[in-house]
């Protein structure tokens, strides 16, 4: 059942791209994906080309659809979302799990990126998984923003 659900989303995907990401089977293995997302226009992310892995695991529950999580595989300097790089130079990135998912919130591959790009234009400081990036968006957006297109610079290009 999953897997006829990950080929429908796969030819979804590729019918109906969501805007600046672009996502896809890694080799043969349809449960491990590998996503872009472009930097937003008019952010301080323009430019960037951000990695993620996106690796579904199959739940053996009929109930349960399945369960996401995604790996960042560039630096982001974001207070939330794709998860701040800590290190010099920067180690791998924090895992995100979205959560399993049920019949009643399906929510596929498309929406995943387009939720997650839409953290770079929207980080929501309130609820942050780094409260120091969260701090220099709320106080210092200016000096936040210079930072991230320094990272983006360095990172995501």
């Amino acid at each position: 059942m999953a897997l006829k659900r990950i080929q429908k989303e796969l030819a979804d995907l590729g019918n109906d791209p969501p805007a600046n990401c672009s996502a896809g089977p890694v080799g043969d293995d349809l449960f491990s994906w590998q996503a872009t997302i472009m930097g937003p226009p008019d952010s301080a992310y323009t430019g960037g080309v951000f990695f993620l892995n996106i690796i579904q695991r199959p739940s053996a529950q009929p109930i349960f659809v399945s369960c996401l999580m995604v790996r960042q595989g560039s630096p982001t300097y974001l207070p939330r979302g794709l998860g701040h790089i800590t290190g010099n130079p920067p180690s791998a990135g924090l895992p995100i799990v979205l959560g399993v998912r049920s019949q009643c919130m399906k929510m596929c591959h498309s929406e995943v990126l387009l939720s997650i790009s839409s953290l770079l234009t929207d980080p929501n400081p309130n609820d942050p998984l780094v409260p120091e990036i969260a701090q220099s968006y709320l106080k210092d957006r200016q000096k936040h923003d210079q930072t991230a297109r320094e990272w983006v610079q360095k990172y995501a290009t």
